[in-house]
């Protein structure tokens, strides 16, 4: 191609009036036709004067397509000779063979790993609506307190809340943090071992890595919080699934000859199904870790909203042998979309988390941090949560009314002493997946039972109901459409 046909090709497929700038289009087609071989190596191009002439257009806009061709590599001006196109053909000789190809149609394949942790997702596409599980009200948060305190920090205009964190969070949340743990949940801990994460899956992953090896068995409830078990898996570690029953984890002889690395527990309130684990049991659970030296994960996800006595001792505060790692967020307290969660670590695990999230994670949102932080310290925290308390009490005996109401007395649901959800139980020939699919149809959001089992197939069949964002006067009328979609899928469970 002569520099005249370039000239051709470039009035050739020129669009004018189409809106593009016309020095990215002169741009784009030259490059494009570089890249695609219809303008060879070597070819010497028109000076930007004589092509702008051609084109109806004005130097600058030839000269804007070549400065930045030139600064990409297509072209390439020699001293005293003009602008010349540059030779960017790879030199496929050095290339090793081809591998033969994986996939169909051309589209590369996940790793294991990969497809194992999609193989199990459970986050879903809608996350607000009833009876969405595990959704606070988010519509009561205290807006006005909290944008006080965010001006409260952009005035003070201070650089080191917007830049990097040193891996353990801001000091002072840290500290709000500590403070109000040894208060209300009895955790033995200083604001040296709190640790800022942005949730529960960044504080599962934190302490697989540096405190486990690719296959070590990792202890599950079963059923469990889906996250928990893909966090795990895609970490390298192995789930082994052990049943729940009325006093939470099972502790059976033969399980206990084969010690795991971690255990992964929720003591206070089991997600999904409610019970506590006993007091016997979890001293049996910290004897057996600390004689096999085995971790216990100990995941406080909702223990503040507690509605029949006051909330229960963490397992952590029993632990006399440093092997409990206890993880909590402000998703359902505040919002989930804030991101922040903290992990309490013994002591002599402190610095070397702190330095492994920081290079991990480059820690930062320390404005964030602070505003979380002033809004513990000045009290705005322990009342939100206190009328929370109150209102999700109030939405559940709601919930609890239209069950029996819709569904009659015999219905069976269990968890309903904490936390943002209950679960209603189905019969055990019910498809608790396509009864779900059905209300989704008709806008009401679950989550059936089985799919936080290890095996669905055998699984416990019901519905998790959230009620905790679900206005009171509208909860009835809501679940009445839900009874109709149970009873089409006759699926209700009865005492």
């Amino acid at each position: 191609m002569s520099e005249v046909s370039i000239s051709d090709y470039l009035q050739t497929h020129l669009k004018r009036g189409d809106g593009q700038p016309m020095n990215r289009q002169i741009y784009q087609l030259l490059r494009d036709g570089i890249l695609g071989g219809a303008i060879g190596a070597g070819l010497r191009v028109p000076p930007s004067r004589a092509l702008a002439a051609d084109l109806a257009v004005s130097r600058n806009t030839v000269t804007y397509a070549y400065e930045q061709l030139g600064a990409e590599g297509y072209l390439e001006a020699r001293t005293g000779d003009g602008t010349y196109v540059a030779n960017t053909e790879p030199d496929m000789a050095r290339l090793p063979a081809e591998r033969e190809a994986a996939g169909t149609d051309g589209q590369a394949v996940l790793s294991g790993r990969g497809s194992r942790l999609l193989s199990g997702i459970g986050a879903s596409a809608m996350q607000w609506g009833a009876f969405m599980p595990g959704i606070p009200d988010l519509t009561r948060f205290p807006h006005e307190a909290w944008s006080k305190l965010q001006q409260r920090h952009w005035r003070r205009a201070d650089p080191r809340l917007l830049t990097y964190g040193d891996g353990a969070g801001y000091r002072p949340l840290r500290e709000a943090i500590a403070n109000h743990l040894r208060t209300a949940r009895s955790v033995n801990c200083s604001p040296d071992q709190v640790i800022i994460t942005t949730g529960t899956h960044q504080s599962i992953q934190l302490v697989s890595t540096l405190l486990g090896e690719r296959g070590d068995a990792a202890w599950i409830e079963d059923p469990c919080y889906w996250g928990t078990r893909n966090v795990i898996r895609s970490s390298g570690l192995e789930p082994q699934a052990i049943p729940v029953d009325g006093e939470g984890m099972r502790l059976e002889e033969e399980a206990m000859r084969t010690p795991p690395r971690f255990i992964f527990v929720t003591p206070s309130h089991q997600y999904p199904l409610g019970p506590v684990m006993s007091l016997a049991r979890r001293r049996l659970l910290l004897e057996y870790a600390a004689r096999h030296q085995v971790w216990i994960i100990e995941d406080d996800y909702d223990s503040e909203f507690r509605y029949t006595g006051p909330p229960l001792a963490s397992l952590q505060g029993l632990d006399q042998a440093d092997r409990v790692i206890y993880l909590g967020t402000f998703s359902k307290t505040l919002f989930p979309g804030l991101r922040i969660g903290f992990m309490v670590v013994p002591a002599g695990l402190a610095p070397s988390f702190v330095r492994a999230n920081s290079e991990m994670y480059r820690d930062g949102q320390g404005f964030l941090h602070a505003v979380l932080a002033d809004f513990i310290q000045e009290g705005h925290f322990s009342s939100h949560v206190r009328r929370m308390r109150q209102l999700y009490a109030q939405r559940l005996r709601c919930l609890q009314g239209a069950i029996r109401h819709h569904l009659g007395g015999d219905a069976v649901t269990s968890g309903g002493d904490a936390g943002l959800h209950l679960v209603l139980g189905l019969d055990d020939g019910a498809d608790d997946v396509r009864i779900s699919e059905a209300a989704a149809a008709e806008q009401i959001l679950t989550r059936p039972l089985s799919a936080y089992y290890a095996d669905p197939g055998t699984a416990r069949k019901g519905l998790m109901l959230g009620y905790a964002a679900v206005p009171e006067e509208q909860i009835d009328t809501l679940f009445k459409a839900l009874a109709r979609v149970i009873r089409r899928g006759g699926g209700l469970a009865t005492a």
